[in-house]
């Protein structure tokens, strides 16, 4: 339960620094470089993946 609070917590805030690169990338009208939306958003979706599989690993032991 810990590691997928944790996992959720940091998708959050990748998600948040997502649209900030964005909105950044956006008033600089693309001069600068994508990544800086690019990055965190990748990051973002490894926690959300991360936090899936703990979520399905927490059911499972629940299961049994």
């Amino acid at each position: 339960m810990k590691k997928e609070k944790i996992f959720r917590i940091l998708t959050l805030i990748f998600v948040v620094l997502t649209f900030i690169g964005a909105l950044y990338v956006l008033i600089n009208k693309g001069q600068v470089n994508a990544g800086y939306a690019v990055v965190p958003s990748l990051f973002s979706a490894i926690f959300s993946q991360l936090s899936i599989t703990e979520k399905n690993k927490n059911n499972e032991n629940k299961k049994s």
